[in-house]
């Protein structure tokens, strides 16, 4: 009985050092960032898909072609003075690579050029998610989708972003949404 209490005071302790280690750690982290990864993880093991985690996925309404999803996320960009970058046709790609038609799958790019200077500014590494990406699926079984990254992980995840930053890096998460769900409907 003797040994199991002492196992259970060494775990007990063990516990207590690790839980204040982690609140020293992130003593700097965003406030959102504990509800980000709670979000991530509870999604994660209720899926087991990892890159499913990490993105918003939302379904296109029946009804809505390819090019109607396309043409409204630029056309939603535009209102919101965001810059439509590129498409890259994947699935043309794809066909010409293995000689078979494959399923559409292109990516959309968008960025907000002031925003991008500035968090370049604050962190080169940024560049690796610039621009703002959204992709256009059809799924196997013939949906559309439209996937991004949940950019909640770059705005929340570590260390807090200076306060101006942090706003307009908000805007731009909004924006995103924004043009996802629009683009869903078929709005313009």
């Amino acid at each position: 009985m003797r040994t199991i209490r002492n196992l259970l005071a060494i775990v007990g302790l063990a516990t207590v050092l690790l839980a204040g280690y982690l609140l020293y750690a992130t003593r700097d982290f965003d406030p959102g960032a504990f509800t980000v990864y709670r979000d991530f993880g509870t999604k994660l093991l209720e899926t087991g898909d990892l890159a499913g985690s990490f993105v918003w996925a939302v379904p296109v309404a029946e009804g809505v072609s390819v090019q109607d999803v396309k043409d409204s996320m630029k056309s939603l960009a535009v209102d919101r003075n965001f810059l439509f970058v590129s498409e890259s046709p994947f699935y043309k790609q794809a066909a010409a690579v293995t000689g078979e038609e494959f399923r559409h799958v292109s990516f959309m790019q968008f960025c907000d050029v002031r925003v991008g200077i500035e968090m370049l500014e604050h962190n080169d590494a940024y560049s690796a998610f610039m621009p703002c990406g959204i992709s256009v699926v059809e799924n196997k079984q013939g949906k559309l989708w439209l996937y991004a990254m949940n950019m909640d992980f770059l705005i929340h995840g570590a260390k807090e972003l200076p306060p101006e930053l942090k706003q307009k890096a908000l805007r731009v998460r909004k924006t995103m949404r924004e043009i996802m769900k629009g683009a869903a409907a078929g709005e313009f």
